[in-house]
């Protein structure tokens, strides 16, 4: 093994993780190896299209092909339809390791996620799959994740603090009720920081998405990144906002920016430095993914 591919090539005089299964389940991830993403892809399946929380930067598009971004796919697929997609996929381009569920939704509130990744672990057993989630359903369902044996898993953590959370959601739905306000903040907080020790716990390796929201919580990254170390994450991805739908009256993060709250928060845990922000149902390398693929 490289230093580069189990470290991820993102903090300086980070020591590698001493676990072999870490390694296993990272060596061949773009996302959480510097060096593994010129050489492995990856691909998203869009069979999540709902969502259980409202965050005011998010707009999701379920029949875009002219965007890239988090939220969108050209058109959600059933599991059926999604298996039939790895299928064709993976016969045509050997080098993508890792199948995941990021979207255009929120994975763990849509059933079609645990029936893909069932279909898909029967069909590809040496297949890595990986998930992203807002968390607010991950202490919930994580013993079905690791039953799945899904190895990866990205928590988007804005905010460890429920005043800043109060200004980046707009409400959260949970066990049949919706909160609002502070309410809601430290509902979904308490439920991504429990989640994510679960899922730390049960080996299962974990980064966090971070979405640097000027004049919001820029200032506040570096507690994030602090309590995502205490916690055993493995890296954190600071991505520059989207300025849309209720924010779309801020500003993008200028690169110098972004690269300012990188280099802070590298101190406390490793950052993702590669992102391209990608889409629900992207394919291929990270930044050079292949057109849409037709279900066979």
């Amino acid at each position: 093994m490289t230093e580069e591919l189990f470290s991820t090539g993102c903090a300086q005089g980070r020591e590698s993780y001493p676990d072999v299964d870490y390694y296993r389940k990272i060596k061949d991830h773009p996302c959480y190896s510097a060096e593994a993403r010129h050489r492995y892809g990856r691909m998203h399946l869009p069979v999540a299209p709902e969502c259980n929380i409202k965050c005011h930067y998010c707009v999701r598009r379920f029949d875009c092909v002219n965007e890239s971004r988090p939220g969108i796919t050209s058109r959600v697929l059933s599991p059926g339809e999604a298996l039939a997609r790895t299928k064709d996929v993976l016969a045509r381009f050997p080098n993508i390791r890792t199948v995941a569920i990021a979207g255009p939704g929120e994975p763990l509130t849509n059933p079609e996620t645990f029936q893909t990744f069932r279909l898909v672990r029967d069909s590809f057993p040496d297949v890595r799959l990986c998930m992203s989630t807002n968390g607010l359903l991950l202490p919930d369902k994580l013993p079905l994740l690791a039953e799945l044996d899904v190895a990866t898993i990205t928590v988007t953590l804005n905010a460890v603090d429920p005043n800043i959370g109060k200004e980046i959601y707009a409400h959260v739905r949970y066990a049949g009720q919706s909160y609002h306000g502070l309410e809601a903040a430290q509902l979904l907080l308490s439920q991504q920081l429990l989640g994510i020790k679960m899922a730390v716990a049960a080996g299962i390796v974990v980064k966090v998405n971070s979405v640097m929201c000027p004049t919001i919580n820029d200032d506040h990254l570096v507690e994030v990144a602090r309590k995502a170390a205490e916690l055993g994450v493995y890296v954190q991805n600071i991505m520059p906002l989207i300025p849309q739908a209720g924010f779309a009256h801020l500003r993008y993060p200028t690169p110098d920016e972004r690269k300012e709250k990188q280099d802070a928060c590298v101190a406390f845990i490793p950052q993702m430095r590669h992102c391209r922000q990608c889409r629900a149902d992207a394919i291929g390398l990270l930044g050079k993914d292949v057109p849409d693929v037709s279900i066979a």
